[in-house]
């Protein structure tokens, strides 16, 4: 099969002929229809998985039809199409049988631990755990789209952050995740500030319903401009980028009792961010982590899709060929496309 391929980490990838894959007995093998360039792949690519041994093919969230299954699988069968959590799980630790997949111990991530989406096919393990189905009317691109930036998002602002109408949500970073996050809280009946460092960003975030927006460059001090809008500070704060500055800012917009949702990774030489520690004490503020969301809790997520509420069509920006996504890999960390970039030629 075809895919992209890098030997060595921050090293160019090549697009390469690579052995086609095979189920486990437990496993499928999916053909790839689309799959997404995220920032965690970037991440990857430069060395700050210590999960990825090289030679090593990216990509973690994708869409496409089961193409082989293996013998022990019962819920799946060839022609299926499915999605699958960029975290994938055992189904027998103690944190599986409680329902908690997204922190199974001995998860495992396609693209990471495994090679993953950058191909023509990708193998799944597990597959009555962790694929899930999609509706007819969903497209390929727009389902890529959901395992990773968009699910996190929504376990982040739903789940984590417990948001409920009415209440302030500051969203730091109007990427993938953050845009997501936007449109998932304004379906929820919360009032979203956007901060970026991009006006056409945030003219995106307002499209998607942020009522206000902060330019970082252009204010004094984020974390004020946050509390000033929004009367006091927000209820639920998210880093929806994972940089030690808006992870600060993130915390620091609060208002007493509120909850900061970490989104964003913190990788390489941002894995110790400065956090002000004594606002934690004195409001009694939460610090929540989310990472990506269990194959159990699409459900609510798909039927807020059927019904209208969410459209996360909206965030696909370009639609690119697997040859293209090697120079979007690389360019990953310089934030200059609006919206996802999506895989959809192989």
């Amino acid at each position: 099969m075809k895919a992209v391929l890098y030997e060595t980490f921050g090293a160019p990838p090549r697009l390469a002929q690579v052995p086609d894959p095979t189920p486990e007995p437990h496993g499928v093998v999916i053909k790839v229809m689309a799959t997404g360039v995220c920032r965690s792949d970037w991440h990857g690519w430069v060395g700050h998985d210590p999960d990825i041994q090289l030679p090593h093919v990216p990509g973690h969230e994708f869409s496409g039809v089961v193409e082989a299954v293996g013998q022990q699988v019962q819920k799946w069968k060839v022609g299926d199409r499915v999605t699958v959590p960029f975290v994938a799980a055992c189904g027998h630790c103690p944190e599986c049988h409680a329902g908690h997949h997204q922190v199974c111990d001995h998860q495992f991530q396609p693209g990471f631990t495994h090679w993953g989406s950058f191909a023509e096919y990708v193998a799944i393990h597990q597959a009555d755990i962790n694929l899930v189905a999609l509706p007819p009317t969903l497209d390929f691109a727009t389902a890529a789209s959901l395992g990773c930036r968009f699910a996190t998002s929504f376990r982040a602002v739903v789940d984590q952050g417990k948001t409920s109408a009415g209440q302030w949500v500051a969203v730091h970073g109007c990427g993938g995740v953050g845009l997501s996050a936007i449109m998932i809280a304004n379906a929820v009946g919360a009032n979203v500030v956007a901060i970026d460092i991009a006006d056409d960003k945030l003219s995106l975030a307002r499209s998607l319903g942020a009522v206000a927006t902060v330019n970082a460059t252009q204010v004094a001090n984020v974390a004020e401009a946050v509390r000033e809008i929004t009367q006091g500070g927000a209820h639920v704060s998210l880093d929806a980028l994972g940089h030690p500055t808006t992870c600060f800012n993130s915390i620091s917009n609060l208002r007493k009792r509120g909850k900061h949702v970490q989104v964003g990774l913190m990788l390489g030489e941002h894995t110790t961010p400065a956090v002000p520690m004594s606002r934690v004490i004195a409001h009694e503020l939460e610090i929540l982590g989310s990472h990506g969301m269990q194959a159990h809790r699409y459900g609510a997520m798909l039927a807020m899709m059927d019904s209208g509420k969410l459209s996360p069509e909206k965030l696909i920006g370009e639609r690119i060929s697997l040859a293209q996504s090697i120079d979007a890999l690389m360019n990953m960390d310089s934030f200059a496309v609006a919206g996802a970039t999506v895989v959809t030629e192989f």
